[in-house]
């Protein structure tokens, strides 16, 4: 068996010479050949010359360093190291350590156990975040999971091992804004989820704010379900049907009781939410039209500045 470590990275200075030295320690001895495939997203510390020197030291022990030319997003970096990687087994994992490769070896054993498997799972068993936040992504999966035709494990992320098969499947998924979640879900295969504890950063801090997470979430329905267009119809629908309803309740009041000139504030109200109405209806649709326009530009996913340790470099 020949395992490929896909590891993204993005300001990992202070980690990636400790993640390769303590994947060396757990792995050794353990009786499979395995690669590392670094993807280097355009960091702006000292990421690169970091990995550069990890591959001119340890060039014998298949190592490959990507480097893209600015930063493309951790989901680009994972479609290239998935490109790049060379083994029969291919794992994604972070550099900073809280996804240890203890539990790869977990991975691995569960894998190899049941032949029927073509995916090893991990997901979050206890999250060291906020009440809010584990709320905030309770709910997320909820949604997304009703909206949407694929199943999102609660606290599964793209922290997992595949075999070859399944990593062709994700490597024909060609589109342009990625979320590796959903495809990885979508392409199908058997996978089994196993629980796992993420440990402390060993160095640097989390690069998922608030605001990312917001968006990335967003990204994620958009690019998954066309719920987002189906309830602006409906939304557009029944106003539509109120405002008929209410031009009757009009009508027969002024038959009724004759005229009656409604309230100014009413007017600017009932204005002021058509209107918004309207605007969110034409903003969810900008959003598709957006994705699409991006696509049939057919730009490249990445661009590779460097490659080293590639298969066929002389």
């Amino acid at each position: 068996m020949f395992l490929s470590l896909v590891v993204p990275c993005y300001n990992e200075e202070g980690n990636v010479e400790k993640f390769f030295s303590e994947t060396n320690r757990v792995f050794d001895g353990k009786g499979f050949e395995y690669e590392f495939v670094f993807v280097n997203d355009g960091s702006r510390d000292k990421t690169g010359v970091c990995l550069k020197k990890l591959y001119e030291e340890n060039k014998e022990n298949c190592t490959q360093v990507l480097s893209f030319s600015r930063n493309f997003g951790k989901e680009a970096a994972i479609y290239a190291g998935l490109q790049a990687a060379n083994g029969d087994m291919v794992c994604i994992i972070d550099a900073d350590l809280q996804q240890r490769p203890e539990v790869v070896l977990r991975m691995l054993d569960t894998i190899n156990n049941n032949e029927e498997l073509d995916c090893v799972a991990a997901y979050q068993e206890k999250r060291k975040e906020s009440k809010l936040m584990i709320s905030l992504k309770n709910a997320f999966y909820r949604i997304i999971n009703k909206v949407t035709e694929v199943d999102f494990v609660s606290g599964a992320s793209d922290f997992r091992l595949m075999k070859r098969n399944m990593v062709d499947a994700v490597l024909e998924m060609t589109e342009y804004h990625r979320f590796s979640k959903g495809i990885l879900s979508w392409v199908g295969f058997n996978t089994e989820y196993i629980p796992y504890n993420a440990e402390e950063r060993e160095s640097g801090e989390s690069k998922w704010s608030t605001r990312k997470l917001f968006k990335y979430a967003f990204e994620g329905i958009i690019s998954f379900s066309t719920f987002p267009l189906k309830l602006a119809a409906y939304v557009g629908f029944i106003s539509s049907v109120l405002s008929v309803l209410y031009l009757i309740f009009v009508i027969i009041k002024k038959l009724a009781f004759g005229i009656d000139v409604p309230g100014y504030a009413t007017i600017v109200v009932l204005v002021l939410f058509l209107g918004g109405l309207q605007l969110f209806s034409l903003g969810i649709l900008g959003e598709y039209i957006s994705k699409i326009y991006v696509q049939v530009k057919n730009r490249p996913i990445y661009i590779l500045k460097e490659h080293l340790g590639k298969k066929n470099e002389d």
